[in-house]
């Protein structure tokens, strides 16, 4: 007899971007030339790379899709954002249809698929636990067998009787966990929303999915944070562009998904120095990222100082120049900037024509735990002209879960210094 709980065969899922009418009939009329034509969508506001998903004005979210879940198993899906990770839950969930394939599912899903699924805002505490177990054919006396544990693990007791519409994010997520943890699905489905609990939380969330799966029961958990995937899930599967590229054990997994980041690149050299990057008196030649042990690298461990070398030729004699390196967020902010006049050797001095390094240090546990880009900023004396080039090469900087401990949520702010503390007794 066959334990297989989840089986995916051929899914696809399409969208149509765009908007029904454009608002004036002018603008309707000049679409509809441009269609009869043939013609790209004058009005067009999307500009996104083409990854082989588009086609005109239809993405596919999903393309092909095919795996299979074992009774008991933790599986854990990842993938950058876009690759189609939520269609595919909300497919398993039902609260999508799949545009092509099949998906046959054996027992009851609970699903978590982002804060408050399934509340209704108006109602409280109590009444929405009560709402959510009938959703999931549950009869009133099963759901009241399970009323104090759950709210005990939600830990919201005293607002259990509060119209839902008035609690916090983290509360609203605690509820929802608990409700879909606690009443006995076969299967339990958790999206990313678990960042928004607190440390405490989300080790007893960690602690409730495995005595899920120890029960004999399965759940397929979606997240970002590599280390809580690969604490919990045994099998993994990789989205990118709506297709699974990889699927197996979960440390391979995210090897996997680490290392197909095609932009993702730890140096880049430009061999014909003529064609480089730059202007008549200066010229980028190279750009790389090297860890504590001086390797190139794109990947780099939070708790490990690393530098960044900027290699280039100046083309003028006895010019002054200055280099500025630039660190962006991977929604394209700024994050820092860093100027090399207070370097020593050549600051504000004339330089004879030639090839140059200049290496700026960052210190372990300064930044989050995210994706970065780095640009150069080459200026002369008094920044009388200057080039700057962005995103030249891109890195992430993986959390080593040495400050982190027990927290598996995603962390706020930009930067995360390890600054010093003190604490001190100053009465019983």
């Amino acid at each position: 007899m066959s334990n297989t709980v989840i089986s995916v065969e051929n899914v696809s899922k399409q969208y149509h971007l765009g908007t029904i009418g454009t608002g004036t009939f002018r603008n309707d009329l000049k679409l509809w030339w441009a269609k009869t034509r043939n013609k790209p969508n004058p009005l067009a506001l999307v500009d996104e790379a083409d990854h082989g998903n588009r086609d005109g004005e239809i993405l596919w979210a999903l393309k092909d899709v095919s795996f299979k879940v074992e009774q008991g198993e933790a599986l854990g899906i990842i993938g950058r954002n876009g690759a189609g990770k939520s269609t595919l839950l909300k497919i398993l969930s039902r609260v999508t249809t799949p545009t092509s394939g099949e998906v046959k599912v054996k027992g009851r899903i609970a699903s978590l698929l982002e804060v408050g699924t399934g509340f209704h805002p108006e109602l409280t505490g109590r009444e929405n636990i009560f709402l959510n177990g009938a959703i999931m054919g549950m009869s009133r006396a099963e759901v009241a067998r399970k009323f104090d544990e759950i709210v005990d693990f939600s830990g919201v007791e005293r607002f259990i009787d509060t119209p839902v519409k008035r609690y916090s994010s983290g509360m609203y997520v605690r509820l929802a966990f608990a409700v879909a943890a606690h009443l006995e699905p076969e299967i339990l489905i958790v999206d990313e929303v678990l960042a928004v609990g607190d440390a405490d939380f989300q080790k007893k969330c960690l602690g409730k999915m495995g005595d899920v799966a120890h029960e004999g029961r399965t759940v397929l958990f979606v997240s970002h944070n590599m280390p809580a995937i690969a604490t919990f899930c045994d099998q993994a599967i990789l989205l990118e562009y709506g297709g699974i590229s990889f699927q197996g054990e979960t440390n391979l997994t995210i090897s996997m998904y680490l290392k197909s980041k095609a932009e993702l690149s730890g140096e880049k050299i430009w061999e014909d120095i003529n064609n480089a990057p730059g202007n008549y008196f200066a010229r980028i030649h190279r750009v790389c990222i090297k860890n504590q042990n001086n390797e190139s690298t794109s990947n780099i461990q939070s708790g490990e100082d690393f530098s960044i070398e900027i290699e280039y030729f100046n083309t003028i004699d006895n010019s002054r120049l200055s280099v500025t390196l630039l660190v962006f967020t991977e929604e394209g902010a700024i994050l820092l900037s860093s100027i090399s006049n207070l370097e020593p050797d050549w600051h504000n001095k004339p330089r004879p024509t030639g090839m140059y390094v200049s290496n700026c240090f960052l210190p372990a546990n300064l930044l989050t735990p995210s994706f970065y880009s780095i640009g150069v900023i080459i200026c002369t004396k008094n920044y009388q002209d200057c080039i700057r080039e962005d995103d030249l090469i891109k890195f992430q900087i993986i959390d080593d879960g040495d400050v982190r401990g027990d927290y598996y949520g995603g962390y706020t702010g930009i930067i995360r210094p390890l600054l010093q503390w003190t604490t001190k007794k100053i009465s019983y």
